[in-house]
């Protein structure tokens, strides 16, 4: 038994990989891949089927046990998802009660700003490293339970559950018999205190969510549960669990205080590494878990960008600029400069570090010379210019000067957007040559959760991908200008400003 089964279910898609491990290595053998349907109800909203989640989890679960010659072949699971998605579900019947509410969702904008005008938020910050905003699961907990009717009264009787995508599908997995989520993800609800890594009352008071429906915190590392039999033949016991962007953290082994990654999904997540203890931001970063196991925890940094690949869909299926992702990149080449045209995505708002909820996506610039390039470039270039934003709070923060920023994600195969991100960041930025660092993270944890590796130190034996900067300093100040004018334009234009 030295295969892992590693689920990953993520914003746009959900995935298993099998995960071979050798000498310590882990190597993929096995993939399996379902999109997943996101809806928007109202603007700002947005929403996912927990039930058509955990239906693609079991799907590409099967396949890949088949396509990796049986379960008897495997030792664990490891789970990584998306993160603060929240989900209520019946305890008795397993069904999802209303539609999942995505991290990007921004319905509780108003519950929020309520509790930062109130002064709440340096309470909240101190005891959980996370600013007031709807992107945590918190509000959005009372929300679903406002929403349903009869679902306050029934969690305080433990008829109905709450949870982010790990525990919902720990839950499903385990066939209802175990209720439990893993320090990261528990990190990012704004219930759990930071320190004691234990959800604390006076935020569930705060912010009305009944204890008695919170899953039991578990570490990232070691045995949850074990799967029902009936879903593979025997069970697997549940070894390895971690929200995306930690897991990858994981994966990159970046596990010394001073390392740091950035994955360019759906959103931009850069974490970076800070130690044994929690640190407090004066930049509005936020302090987060990074992972608890062998008995240690490891803390981080965290800046949120809201829409990084987001934003090259929204070129391909919402102006239609576009036909394929991957056309991005050369049209974006075709130009000599960006011409002064600029894309803020705020499409849900705008993440770390301006913490702008009610913006809105912008471009400035335009000429009658613009035309579908430079939108296209404008969009990659802003991935660069936000992860600039990142790493400048970062340092603001005490963190030490980058040497190399590690990046992940479907958005680094664009190799323009890398060396303009190279350039824009003064940084080296360095790709690995296996590319699922959050799923392989994962199945890094649950090795180590059963001791099929005595550590989670990463050993690679194919040589990243690198660029290095090129861009003259007079170019990037004048470029950083620009954006800086053009993400005061749209949280200028956000609706309760105008």
């Amino acid at each position: 038994m030295s295969l892992i089964l590693a689920i990953d279910q993520g914003t746009t898609s959900t995935r298993a990989i099998a995960f071979e491990v050798r000498d310590h290595d882990l190597r993929p053998v096995a993939v399996s891949q379902i999109e997943l349907a996101q809806h928007f109800p109202r603007s700002g909203w947005v929403e996912h089927d927990a039930g058509e989640i955990w239906s693609a989890t079991l799907q590409t679960c099967r396949e890949v046990v088949r396509q990796a010659g049986g379960v008897d072949r495997f030792a664990a699971v490891g789970l990584t998802n998306q993160r603060e998605t929240s989900v209520i579900w019946d305890a008795a019947t397993g069904e999802p009660l209303h539609r999942a509410i995505v991290w990007q969702d921004r319905r509780t904008a108003e519950v929020t700003a309520r509790l930062t005008a109130e002064g709440r938020e340096p309470g909240v910050q101190s005891a959980t490293g996370l600013i007031l905003d709807p992107y945590f699961s918190a509000t959005k907990f009372a929300w679903l339970l406002d929403a349903v009717p009869g679902s306050r009264e029934r969690a305080a009787r433990g008829e109905v559950k709450l949870g982010t995508i790990d525990a919902w599908l720990i839950w499903k997995l385990t066939g209802g018999r175990v209720h439990a989520t893993d320090a990261a993800n528990a990190s990012r609800t704004a219930l759990m205190d930071l320190k004691t890594v234990e959800w604390r009352d006076d935020l569930c008071v705060l912010f009305d969510v009944p204890r008695q429906a919170l899953a039991a915190i578990v570490p990232c590392a070691g045995r949850i549960g074990e799967t029902d039999p009936a879903l593979f033949g025997r069970p697997l016991p549940i070894a390895g669990s971690a929200g995306d962007q930690q897991a990858a953290l994981v994966g990159h082994g970046a596990l010394t205080p001073g390392d740091a990654k950035i994955t360019y999904g759906t959103g931009a997540f850069l974490v970076a590494n800070v130690g044994a203890e929690p640190v407090a931001s004066t930049r509005r970063l936020l302090g987060t878990l990074g992972y608890q196991a062998e008995g240690r925890t490891a803390y981080a940094l965290e800046g949120s960008i809201f829409s990084a690949g987001s934003a090259i869909q929204w070129l391909r299926d919402g102006v239609k600029l576009i036909s394929e992702s991957r056309q991005s990149e050369a049209l974006a080449q075709s130009l000599a400069d960006n011409g002064g045209v600029y894309l803020v995505p705020g499409f849900t708002g705008l993440g770390a570090p301006w913490w702008e909820p009610e913006a809105r996506g912008t471009v400035v610039g335009l000429t009658r010379d613009s035309g579908p390039a430079h939108f296209v470039r404008a969009a990659l270039e802003a991935l660069a210019y936000q992860t600039r934003d990142l790493l400048d709070a970062l340092a603001q923060d005490g963190a030490p000067p980058l040497k190399t920023l590690k990046v992940d994600g479907g958005v680094t195969a664009n190799s323009f957007a890398m060396q303009f991100v190279a350039d824009i960041c003064e940084v080296e930025v360095e790709r690995p040559a296996f590319q699922e660092m959050t799923a392989l993270g994962a199945a890094r944890l649950a090795a180590l959760g059963v001791g099929l590796i005595s550590d989670l130190e990463a050993r690679p034996v194919e040589a990243p991908a690198c660029w290095k900067p090129r861009m003259k300093p007079d170019e990037r100040d004048r470029l950083l200008s620009g954006w800086r004018r053009a993400v005061k334009a749209a949280i200028i234009a956000a609706p309760e400003r105008a």
